[in-house]
């Protein structure tokens, strides 16, 4: 099996409640969606991107499409890291070659959560699950009631068990409305072990801390919910 990837590297997770850990990244190329505050740069399909050394920046060029046993090899590099982030654009496009990955350490998906029949075939793969709810302006020109009935089959595809840690990531932007985060989080409440919000990047969030304290306030009254902006952005680690 196969895939294209853009990077494979080392860093730590800048996100969500296990942010500060050591982890190995494989970013995969492509998604089924067009979120307007992505930060995923555009990928040359043509070559992985491997940084040997972590914090190096300096990367050497791999030919595309990568497979599993080249990928197992590549990781074998790192040592002491928590676990390994299939992140992208969406990985869950790529659940047959995850399917197929052999390696040591813990998988901890970093998913939209759109794509509940490729979340079936990896969810006893997977160890930790970061699951996102997209709620804004990436749904222009589709059905919307669709969309979110998948994120929510993707949420119990993957729920939390005693076995696998399944949390919900939703970006908070100035036009997040909070009658559809109290229903999609009411939604997915018993598949979570929490929720986070974080705030998109400071430059564009203009909502401000009241607006995020009450949305925190609000949901605390069924699932617990934090507050973690990316933590990355602010010493330039990825």
């Amino acid at each position: 099996m196969e895939a294209p990837i853009s990077e494979i590297f080392c860093s730590v997770q800048g996100e969500g409640p296990h942010v500060g850990v050591r982890q190995a990244f494989v970013r995969f190329i492509g998604c089924n969606l067009n979120c307007s505050y992505c930060d995923t740069q555009p990928a040359d399909p043509s070559v992985c991107m491997f940084e040997r050394t972590p914090g190096s920046n300096s990367f050497e060029n791999i030919p595309n499409p990568l497979v599993t046993s080249q990928v197992s090899e590549l990781l074998s590099n790192y040592g002491n890291i928590h676990s390994v982030s299939l992140t992208g654009g969406e990985p869950l496009l790529h659940a047959d070659f995850i399917s197929e990955m052999d390696i040591p350490h813990p998988l901890y998906l970093e998913s939209n959560m759109t794509l509940p029949h490729m979340a079936e075939k990896i969810k006893d793969k997977i160890s930790y699950v970061s699951g996102d709810i997209k709620l804004i302006d990436e749904f222009e020109g589709k059905d919307l009631v669709s969309h979110l009935e998948r994120t929510i089959e993707c949420f119990r595809t993957l729920r939390q068990t005693k076995d696998r840690e399944c949390f919900c990531k939703l970006v908070v932007t100035k036009d997040t409305v909070p009658d559809d985060v109290y229903g999609m989080v009411d939604a997915i409440s018993d598949y979570v072990s929490c929720v986070v919000l974080q705030p998109v990047t400071q430059k564009h969030f203009s909502s401000g801390i009241e607006f995020l304290l009450q949305l925190q306030k609000d949901l605390l009254d069924s699932v617990d919910t934090l507050i973690i902006p990316q933590t990355h952005k602010m010493w330039g680690c990825l």
